[in-house]
């Protein structure tokens, strides 16, 4: 499809009630947190993350178990969308199987293993499940999309994503069932990208080419709106960042405030969501999937999320990662519950701001 079917929105775009209400996970392993270069493999997904921003001084545990989704900083300022006919916004897990969606888990977010011909059986059984799904479109692993030595290929990532060109994708974005493209997965980290990170223009680049396919699919990275506000590109065609929690990344309040405020001023939208397994403390005790990490206590799960579905402007929600043990505590599933009820009563905000 010509890029000339495509009207983009920044620079004056005009508010998009129809937009999509999330995003699609990008290239690179199936990971939610920054990701440390060692860690132990997980059965439930392509490799293992843990956040990068552990590191930080951590915080201290969240006090208080109550939960509440009263707006802080930008009410009555983001675009609203108006498609899904299920409420509020998505409350999704990484990994997780359609099959295991429920009202509380709400949507998935995968793409190893994820093919032309497979594609659109995922889909129909995530709509029949009133599913919202994220999805990556060049494989599973940074392998995939890689140079010779290590740095990320714009052509290699190209011809991945044209395997679906001849797929009729237009139903499921028009719905909301396909909430949207993650194109890539932490730009941001030179480490994972031999040790040069992918710029802003590439990344803008990359969002016109998904664009010049699928004009209306919501494009986003996992990248903090921090980051990427801190270069004088302007984005047009990439619609969202992607700001995940963990608890060495400092007051939970501040971050997602700061998040907001860096979105708006790039006119993108804000997906937010929880490193669960390997963003802890320390106080649950529970050990995470890579080496020194903790997964969050239900404690922290409530608090931290609660104040990142507290704005208004967060337009998805989704955890890292499903791993069975873990999900299956009686005291997280009455964590997982209770962030649940909070998307569902939050307002219809769009990834395409």
């Amino acid at each position: 499809m010509s890029n000339s079917f495509f009207q983009p929105r920044r620079g004056g775009r005009p508010a998009l009630a129809t937009a999509l209400v999330l995003f699609a996970f990008g290239c690179g392993d199936d990971r939610t947190g920054p990701a440390t270069e060692t860690g132990a493999p997980l059965a439930a997904g392509d490799s293992t993350a843990a956040d990068s921003a552990a590191t930080e001084s951590p915080a201290g545990t969240p006090s208080g178990d109550s939960l509440s989704a009263t707006d802080s900083s930008a009410v009555g300022q983001a675009v609203l969308d108006t498609r899904p006919s299920v409420p509020g916004i998505v409350f999704g897990t990484y990994q997780l199987e359609v099959s295991q969606m429920t009202q509380v888990h709400t949507g998935t977010l995968t793409g190893g293993g994820i093919t032309e011909s497979n594609v659109l059986s995922l889909l129909s059984g995530a709509k029949a499940k009133g599913g919202r799904v994220v999805l990556k479109l060049c494989m599973g692993r940074d392998s995939y999309i890689k140079n010779p030595d290590g740095s990320f290929s714009l052509t290699k990532w190209k011809a991945l994503v044209d395997r679906f060109r001849r797929v009729n994708l237009t139903p499921y974005i028009d719905d909301g069932t396909l909430v949207g493209h993650f194109l890539i997965d932490e730009p941001q980290r030179a480490s994972r990208w031999g040790g040069k990170v992918i710029s802003p223009a590439t990344l803008e680049a990359m969002a016109q080419y998904s664009k010049q396919i699928w004009p209306t699919l919501t494009t986003f990275v996992r990248a903090e709106p921090v980051w990427l506000a801190s270069s004088a590109q302007s984005y047009r065609y990439l619609d969202a960042g992607w700001a995940q929690y963990a608890s060495g990344k400092g007051n939970v309040a501040s971050w997602v405030a700061g998040n907001v405020d860096a979105a708006m001023r790039k006119g993108l939208g804000l997906a937010v969501g929880l490193n669960v397994i390997d963003g802890g403390n320390g106080s649950s005790g529970i050990r995470g999937v890579s080496a020194g990490k903790w997964s969050m206590s239900a404690t922290e799960v409530r608090n931290y999320g609660a104040a990142l579905l507290n704005q208004s402007y967060a337009c998805a929600f989704y955890n890292w990662t499903y791993v069975d043990s873990y999900y299956n505590r009686s005291d997280i599933k009455s964590a997982f519950g209770a962030l649940s009820s909070l998307a569902r009563s939050h307002a219809r905000t769009s990834c395409r701001q």
